[in-house]
Protein backbone atom coordinates (compact mmCIF):
# COMPACT_ATOMS: atom_id res chain seq x y z
CA UNK A 1 0.00 0.00 0.00
CA UNK A 2 1.38 3.65 -0.68
CA UNK A 3 2.03 6.35 1.37
CA UNK A 4 0.22 9.14 0.09
CA UNK A 5 0.83 11.43 2.88
CA UNK A 6 3.88 11.02 4.93
CA UNK A 7 4.71 14.39 7.65
CA UNK A 8 7.64 13.50 10.07
CA UNK A 9 8.40 15.80 12.87
CA UNK A 10 6.31 18.80 11.79
CA UNK A 11 6.07 21.97 13.95
CA UNK A 12 5.33 25.22 13.81
CA UNK A 13 4.29 28.19 16.08
CA UNK A 14 2.89 31.76 16.44
CA UNK A 15 5.05 33.47 18.21
CA UNK A 16 4.82 31.69 21.57
CA UNK A 17 1.74 29.33 20.74
CA UNK A 18 2.91 25.58 19.35
CA UNK A 19 0.50 24.97 17.33
CA UNK A 20 1.52 21.96 15.68
CA UNK A 21 4.51 20.46 18.37
CA UNK A 22 6.70 17.78 16.52
CA UNK A 23 3.73 15.17 14.77
CA UNK A 24 4.44 12.59 12.66
CA UNK A 25 1.47 10.13 10.72
CA UNK A 26 1.49 8.45 7.75
CA UNK A 27 -1.84 8.64 5.42
CA UNK A 28 -2.46 5.56 2.89
CA UNK A 29 -3.54 5.48 -0.72
CA UNK A 30 -7.11 4.88 -0.95
CA UNK A 31 -7.81 5.48 2.62
CA UNK A 32 -10.08 7.45 4.84
CA UNK A 33 -8.21 8.88 7.35
CA UNK A 34 -9.61 11.29 10.06
CA UNK A 35 -7.80 14.05 12.03
CA UNK A 36 -9.83 14.49 15.30
CA UNK A 37 -9.56 17.60 17.59
CA UNK A 38 -10.98 20.81 19.13
CA UNK A 39 -11.11 24.72 17.02
CA UNK A 40 -7.22 25.32 17.78
CA UNK A 41 -5.81 21.78 18.33
CA UNK A 42 -3.56 22.38 15.47
CA UNK A 43 -6.00 20.82 12.79
CA UNK A 44 -5.97 23.41 9.84
CA UNK A 45 -2.70 24.28 10.78
CA UNK A 46 -1.37 20.54 9.35
CA UNK A 47 -3.48 20.71 7.13
CA UNK A 48 -2.46 24.20 5.50
CA UNK A 49 1.36 23.25 5.61
CA UNK A 50 0.50 20.00 3.40
CA UNK A 51 -1.47 21.96 0.59
CA UNK A 52 1.42 24.92 0.87
CA UNK A 53 -0.88 27.55 2.28
CA UNK A 54 1.39 28.06 5.35
CA UNK A 55 5.15 27.57 5.63
CA UNK A 56 6.51 25.12 8.47
CA UNK A 57 9.33 25.98 10.65
CA UNK A 58 10.57 22.27 10.71
CA UNK A 59 9.87 18.89 9.76
CA UNK A 60 9.06 17.17 6.75
CA UNK A 61 6.04 16.44 4.23
CA UNK A 62 5.64 14.35 1.58
CA UNK A 63 2.80 14.16 -0.50
CA UNK A 64 2.93 11.31 -2.93
CA UNK A 65 6.35 10.55 -2.66
CA UNK A 66 6.70 14.55 -3.63
CA UNK A 67 8.13 17.37 -0.63
CA UNK A 68 6.23 19.96 -0.52
CA UNK A 69 9.21 22.41 -0.26
CA UNK A 70 10.24 21.33 -3.75
CA UNK A 71 7.38 20.39 -5.63
CA UNK A 72 4.55 22.13 -4.91
CA UNK A 73 2.82 23.16 -7.97
CA UNK A 74 2.44 19.31 -9.13
CA UNK A 75 0.94 18.82 -5.72
CA UNK A 76 -1.20 21.01 -5.64
CA UNK A 77 -2.66 19.30 -8.93
CA UNK A 78 -3.70 16.00 -7.09
CA UNK A 79 -5.18 17.64 -4.10
CA UNK A 80 -8.55 18.85 -3.96
CA UNK A 81 -9.58 20.79 -0.63
CA UNK A 82 -12.87 21.51 0.91
CA UNK A 83 -12.40 24.56 3.37
CA UNK A 84 -14.43 25.38 6.33
CA UNK A 85 -15.22 27.93 4.40
CA UNK A 86 -15.88 28.37 0.37
CA UNK A 87 -13.48 29.93 -1.65
CA UNK A 88 -15.59 30.29 -4.59
CA UNK A 89 -16.86 33.70 -5.84
CA UNK A 90 -20.25 34.49 -4.55
CA UNK A 91 -21.09 36.97 -7.35
CA UNK A 92 -20.90 34.55 -10.18
CA UNK A 93 -22.94 31.59 -11.05
CA UNK A 94 -22.28 28.18 -9.84
CA UNK A 95 -21.85 27.25 -13.53
CA UNK A 96 -18.97 30.12 -13.95
CA UNK A 97 -17.23 29.29 -10.86
CA UNK A 98 -16.97 25.71 -11.50
CA UNK A 99 -15.81 26.80 -15.37
CA UNK A 100 -13.26 28.86 -14.06
CA UNK A 101 -11.61 26.58 -11.33
CA UNK A 102 -11.77 23.36 -13.54
CA UNK A 103 -10.13 25.70 -16.09
CA UNK A 104 -7.59 25.59 -13.83
CA UNK A 105 -6.68 22.16 -14.48
CA UNK A 106 -7.29 21.57 -18.04
CA UNK A 107 -11.32 20.58 -17.59
CA UNK A 108 -12.21 22.66 -21.05
CA UNK A 109 -14.71 21.98 -23.49
CA UNK A 110 -16.18 18.37 -23.86
CA UNK A 111 -14.10 17.32 -21.15
CA UNK A 112 -15.68 19.88 -18.94
CA UNK A 113 -19.36 19.36 -19.95
CA UNK A 114 -18.54 15.53 -19.25
CA UNK A 115 -17.48 16.12 -15.64
CA UNK A 116 -20.07 18.91 -15.20
CA UNK A 117 -22.82 16.23 -16.04
CA UNK A 118 -21.33 13.54 -13.74
CA UNK A 119 -21.43 15.73 -10.74
CA UNK A 120 -24.74 17.68 -11.67
CA UNK A 121 -25.96 14.37 -11.28
CA UNK A 122 -24.42 13.26 -8.13
CA UNK A 123 -24.90 16.46 -6.18
CA UNK A 124 -28.30 17.89 -7.70
CA UNK A 125 -26.59 20.69 -9.29
CA UNK A 126 -29.09 20.97 -11.87
CA UNK A 127 -31.88 23.29 -10.57
CA UNK A 128 -28.63 25.68 -9.29
CA UNK A 129 -26.06 25.90 -12.03
CA UNK A 130 -27.89 29.85 -13.47
CA UNK A 131 -28.20 30.98 -9.75
CA UNK A 132 -25.28 33.49 -7.99
CA UNK A 133 -23.41 31.74 -5.32
CA UNK A 134 -24.26 34.66 -2.93
CA UNK A 135 -27.84 33.43 -3.58
CA UNK A 136 -27.53 30.15 -2.15
CA UNK A 137 -28.32 28.39 1.15
CA UNK A 138 -25.22 26.32 3.20
CA UNK A 139 -26.07 23.29 2.51
CA UNK A 140 -25.89 24.31 -1.72
CA UNK A 141 -22.72 26.05 -1.43
CA UNK A 142 -21.60 23.36 0.51
CA UNK A 143 -22.24 20.88 -2.70
CA UNK A 144 -20.48 23.34 -5.15
CA UNK A 145 -17.76 23.39 -2.71
CA UNK A 146 -17.63 19.77 -2.94
CA UNK A 147 -18.10 19.65 -6.66
CA UNK A 148 -15.43 22.25 -7.38
CA UNK A 149 -12.69 20.23 -5.05
CA UNK A 150 -13.43 17.17 -7.38
CA UNK A 151 -13.88 18.36 -10.50
CA UNK A 152 -10.07 17.55 -11.67
CA UNK A 153 -10.54 14.27 -9.86
CA UNK A 154 -7.76 14.72 -7.62
CA UNK A 155 -5.81 11.71 -5.63
CA UNK A 156 -6.20 13.28 -2.56
CA UNK A 157 -9.11 14.97 -1.14
CA UNK A 158 -8.90 17.39 2.18
CA UNK A 159 -12.46 18.22 4.40
CA UNK A 160 -11.94 20.57 6.83
CA UNK A 161 -15.00 20.33 8.47
CA UNK A 162 -17.22 20.19 5.46
CA UNK A 163 -20.50 19.30 7.18
CA UNK A 164 -20.07 21.62 9.79
CA UNK A 165 -24.41 23.12 10.31
CA UNK A 166 -25.59 21.59 7.01
CA UNK A 167 -29.18 20.00 7.59
CA UNK A 168 -28.51 15.62 7.90
CA UNK A 169 -30.30 15.00 4.66
CA UNK A 170 -27.45 17.54 2.60
CA UNK A 171 -24.67 15.80 4.90
CA UNK A 172 -26.09 12.11 3.90
CA UNK A 173 -25.38 13.68 -0.04
CA UNK A 174 -22.22 14.74 0.60
CA UNK A 175 -20.81 11.66 2.07
CA UNK A 176 -22.60 9.46 -0.64
CA UNK A 177 -20.95 11.53 -3.15
CA UNK A 178 -17.27 11.11 -1.69
CA UNK A 179 -17.49 7.58 -0.71
CA UNK A 180 -18.48 6.70 -4.03
CA UNK A 181 -15.65 8.99 -5.49
CA UNK A 182 -13.39 6.88 -3.11
CA UNK A 183 -14.64 3.57 -4.34
CA UNK A 184 -14.81 4.74 -8.41
CA UNK A 185 -11.13 6.47 -8.25
CA UNK A 186 -8.85 4.73 -5.21
CA UNK A 187 -9.45 8.21 -3.50
CA UNK A 188 -7.68 9.28 -0.66
CA UNK A 189 -9.63 11.15 2.09
CA UNK A 190 -8.48 13.41 4.77
CA UNK A 191 -10.73 14.56 7.12
CA UNK A 192 -11.10 17.24 9.79
CA UNK A 193 -14.22 16.93 11.99
CA UNK A 194 -16.17 17.57 14.89
CA UNK A 195 -18.49 15.10 14.05
CA UNK A 196 -17.89 11.77 16.20
CA UNK A 197 -19.96 9.27 14.13
CA UNK A 198 -18.33 10.52 11.03
CA UNK A 199 -14.51 10.23 12.69
CA UNK A 200 -16.08 6.63 13.77
CA UNK A 201 -16.39 5.48 9.79
CA UNK A 202 -13.28 6.51 9.34
CA UNK A 203 -9.98 3.61 8.49
CA UNK A 204 -7.60 4.96 10.78
CA UNK A 205 -8.15 8.33 13.48
CA UNK A 206 -5.34 10.53 14.85
CA UNK A 207 -5.97 12.54 17.91
CA UNK A 208 -4.45 15.73 18.11
CA UNK A 209 -4.80 18.24 21.59
CA UNK A 210 -2.34 21.16 21.89
CA UNK A 211 -0.67 20.84 18.91
CA UNK A 212 0.39 16.89 19.80
CA UNK A 213 -0.92 13.94 18.80
CA UNK A 214 -2.25 12.23 21.69
CA UNK A 215 -3.78 9.26 20.15
CA UNK A 216 -4.12 6.89 16.89
CA UNK A 217 -5.31 3.94 15.92
CA UNK A 218 -8.21 2.07 14.28
CA UNK A 219 -11.71 3.32 15.53
CA UNK A 220 -12.23 -0.41 17.00
CA UNK A 221 -8.61 -0.16 18.47
CA UNK A 222 -9.28 3.51 20.05
CA UNK A 223 -12.78 2.31 21.38
CA UNK A 224 -10.92 -0.90 23.08
CA UNK A 225 -8.47 0.90 24.56
CA UNK A 226 -10.23 4.32 25.79
CA UNK A 227 -13.73 3.60 26.10
CA UNK A 228 -16.13 0.39 27.10
CA UNK A 229 -19.00 -0.78 26.25
CA UNK A 230 -21.85 -0.51 28.29
CA UNK A 231 -25.03 -2.92 28.82
CA UNK A 232 -28.32 -1.55 29.42
CA UNK A 233 -31.30 -3.19 30.98
CA UNK A 234 -34.18 -1.63 30.86
CA UNK A 235 -37.37 -1.86 33.08
CA UNK A 236 -35.09 -3.98 35.73
CA UNK A 237 -37.30 -6.22 37.79
CA UNK A 238 -35.85 -7.91 41.47
CA UNK A 239 -33.73 -10.43 39.52
CA UNK A 240 -31.63 -7.75 37.59
CA UNK A 241 -30.69 -5.83 40.96
CA UNK A 242 -30.30 -9.51 42.80
CA UNK A 243 -27.99 -10.69 40.16
CA UNK A 244 -25.59 -7.57 39.64
CA UNK A 245 -25.41 -7.56 43.50
CA UNK A 246 -24.62 -11.22 44.05
CA UNK A 247 -22.05 -11.54 41.18
CA UNK A 248 -20.77 -7.82 42.63
CA UNK A 249 -21.13 -6.18 39.15
CA UNK A 250 -21.01 -2.63 39.17
CA UNK A 251 -23.87 -0.66 37.76
CA UNK A 252 -26.00 2.72 37.67
CA UNK A 253 -29.05 3.47 37.56
CA UNK A 254 -30.03 6.18 35.42
CA UNK A 255 -33.79 7.32 33.21
CA UNK A 256 -35.51 3.65 34.88
CA UNK A 257 -32.39 1.65 33.41
CA UNK A 258 -29.34 -0.02 34.86
CA UNK A 259 -26.08 0.85 33.34
CA UNK A 260 -23.53 -1.96 33.29
CA UNK A 261 -19.98 -1.01 31.81
CA UNK A 262 -18.91 -3.99 29.94
CA UNK A 263 -15.43 -5.57 29.72
CA UNK A 264 -16.03 -8.47 27.69
CA UNK A 265 -18.78 -9.10 25.47
CA UNK A 266 -18.06 -13.43 25.71
CA UNK A 267 -19.52 -13.12 29.94
CA UNK A 268 -22.25 -10.78 29.19
CA UNK A 269 -23.71 -13.51 27.06
CA UNK A 270 -22.97 -16.43 29.22
CA UNK A 271 -24.29 -14.79 32.22
CA UNK A 272 -27.84 -13.74 29.89
CA UNK A 273 -27.98 -17.53 28.85
CA UNK A 274 -27.88 -18.76 32.59
CA UNK A 275 -29.99 -15.98 33.95
CA UNK A 276 -32.40 -15.10 31.42
CA UNK A 277 -35.11 -13.85 34.08
CA UNK A 278 -33.08 -10.87 34.87
CA UNK A 279 -33.01 -9.54 31.29
CA UNK A 280 -36.54 -9.16 29.79
CA UNK A 281 -35.55 -5.86 28.02
CA UNK A 282 -31.71 -4.90 27.39
CA UNK A 283 -29.28 -3.64 24.82
CA UNK A 284 -25.44 -3.90 24.67
CA UNK A 285 -24.31 -0.57 23.47
CA UNK A 286 -20.49 -0.33 22.36
CA UNK A 287 -18.16 2.16 22.71
CA UNK A 288 -18.08 5.18 21.13
CA UNK A 289 -15.56 7.68 19.65
CA UNK A 290 -17.15 10.26 21.62
CA UNK A 291 -15.97 8.49 24.87
CA UNK A 292 -12.28 8.02 23.37
CA UNK A 293 -12.07 11.39 22.74
CA UNK A 294 -13.19 12.50 26.17
CA UNK A 295 -10.78 9.97 27.94
CA UNK A 296 -7.89 10.87 25.93
CA UNK A 297 -8.35 14.52 25.59
CA UNK A 298 -10.34 15.44 29.01
CA UNK A 299 -12.19 17.51 26.59
CA UNK A 300 -15.52 17.37 25.95
CA UNK A 301 -16.19 18.28 21.52
CA UNK A 302 -17.27 22.01 23.58
CA UNK A 303 -14.00 22.29 24.87
CA UNK A 304 -14.62 21.95 28.61
CA UNK A 305 -12.15 19.64 31.00
CA UNK A 306 -13.44 17.64 32.60
CA UNK A 307 -14.15 18.01 36.12
CA UNK A 308 -11.09 17.20 38.89
CA UNK A 309 -8.80 16.40 35.22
Amino acid sequence: MNDIIQVNHLKKSFKEIKAVDDISFIVHEGEFFSFLGLNGAGKSTTINIITGALEKDSGEVLVNGLNVDSSLSVIRGEIGIVYQNSSLDKFLTVYDNLCFKAALYGYTGDKFKKRLSELEKQLSLTSILKRPLGKLSGGQKRRVDIARALFHEPKLLILDEPTTGLDPQTRKTVWEVIKEEQRKNNLTVFLTTHYMEEAGEAHYVVIIDKGKIVAKGTPIDLKNRYSHDTLYIHHPKKESFKLLNDKGIAYQEKDGSLLVPIESTSKVRDLIVREPAAFDDFELVKGRMDDVFLNVTGKTLIGEEKENA
